[in-house]
């Protein structure tokens, strides 16, 4: 037996694994495969600039990227937790960002997570409260026939009414928007604030009820 390459093996360096931020969040979520758990990761968390001032809401799931990121800390949170094979963390409520972010006072960019932010997750049409991955966005006036990517003509829209809708305006296909579209600004982020959290005692506080 040559002991000389046994030892060179013994003494081989073992390989560095790093884990980032979003697996370790994932890994949070993964020891309990319970049907609640994609909802939980889901739920509102007011998003708070270093100042206090409310400036977003976002998911769980990106809450608790940006804490284990040492980019936030939890202000306020719920009583359950999720759970990794060695750590526990409270679901956060509200968040704080721990260096200050400047917010422009003009209309947020447009995007398919703003159209549904702005529009509640909610089909313009038939009004179902849906998750983001059952929802689509539907050009009022159709694209072939002018319509342009706008905050004025783009709106959150269930699969069943957008392919009830096709190719034609929603007058043609029989449908009724439940509000006239327009720009998200800061204003109407505010106000979408306090209408998400409206339920959750934690936010009044930070939302000047």
């Amino acid at each position: 037996m040559d002991y000389r390459s046994k030892s060179k093996n013994v003494l081989r360096p073992r390989p560095r694994i790093s884990i980032s931020a979003s697996h370790a969040a994932a890994a949070l979520t993964n020891r309990d495969a319970a049907p609640r758990r994609p909802a939980l990761m889901q739920a509102p968390v007011l998003v708070l600039n270093a100042t206090f001032e409310p400036i977003n809401v976002t998911a769980v799931r990106r809450a608790l990227v940006l804490m284990l990121k040492g980019v936030a800390q939890a202000e306020e949170t719920q009583t359950t937790e999720v759970h990794s094979t060695s750590k526990s963390v409270s679901v956060p409520s509200v968040i704080r960002l721990l260096s200050y972010r400047h917010i422009p006072q003009q209309s947020r960019a447009l995007s398919r997570k703003n159209i549904l932010l702005r529009d509640r997750n909610t089909c313009q049409f038939c009004g179902q409260m849906l998750s983001a991955s059952d929802l689509t966005l539907d050009h009022v006036m159709p694209r072939s026939r002018g319509g342009r990517s706008s905050w004025e003509n783009l709106v959150a829209c269930c699969y069943q009414c957008n392919n009830r809708k096709g190719d034609r305006t929603p007058e043609e296909a029989g449908l009724t928007l439940a509000r006239r579209p327009r720009p998200f600004t800061l204003h109407t982020s505010r106000q979408l604030m306090r209408l998400i959290g409206h339920k959750d005692e934690k936010w009044r506080k930070y939302l000047f009820y």
